[in-house]
């Protein structure tokens, strides 16, 4: 028998997950659960899988640059210039992480590859915290772009905004993220600028 989306009894899921949060459930949470139990049971076909498309890799790129050029070609890893300790480390295009650190030295290629691979891994983190919301290439950009710099993409209240559907509102969420060890940083205000007028973007 097929199987028809509104002859489902969904009430003992939507009731188990609520019991685990703790809370009732916001409209953008019902769509997204709603949409993972359609695509569960085969019902609508998987979500398209989101990749960084080429004005955020470029907005990242120009951002996060790839610094600290030796005179035989490579790189060397550099504390980080707006935290008071130096953490975290930073190689290539804004790598940092296990192995990066004072002596650290690679090449353009390797450099290029770990972007590829810490873009490819980003992306895939915001695609699977929007969900089934609504949001064009531009914005997915713009919110890959803001993940990659903070790693705050699944708690920041431009996120709930923008699952909301309150772009507006989200748009200008951008700016409130320009503080590192409590300081504004112009680099910060600037990028969150450039993030803001892409995500704003057609």
């Amino acid at each position: 028998m097929e199987l028809s989306p509104t002859a489902i009894d969904r009430k003992p899921v939507f009731d188990a997950v609520r019991a685990l949060l703790g809370r009732s459930f916001r409209q953008a949470e019902v769509a997204a659960l709603d949409g993972a139990i359609d695509r569960a049971l085969g019902l609508i076909p998987p979500a398209p899988e989101r990749s960084l498309g080429p004005a955020g890799a470029a907005l990242i790129r120009r951002w996060e640059g790839c610094g600290r050029l030796r005179p035989d070609g490579r790189f060397e890893a550099y504390p980080d210039p707006g935290s008071a300790d130096g953490k975290p480390w930073t190689i290539g295009w804004g790598a940092t992480g296990a192995g990066i650190g004072p002596g650290t030295v690679w090449t353009q290629e390797q450099c290029d590859e770990r972007f590829a691979r810490d873009a490819a891994r980003i992306a895939a983190d915001v695609a699977r915290t929007l969900g089934e919301a609504p949001t064009t290439q531009n914005q997915f950009d713009a919110l890959v772009s803001f993940h990659y710099n903070t790693g705050r993409i699944a708690d920041a209240t431009l996120t709930r905004k923008h699952i909301a559907g309150d772009h507006a509102g989200a748009r200008a969420e951008f700016g409130k993220w320009v503080h590192n060890d409590g300081k504004v940083l112009r680099g910060l205000v600037r990028r969150r600028a450039e993030e803001a007028e892409l995500y704003g973007r057609a």
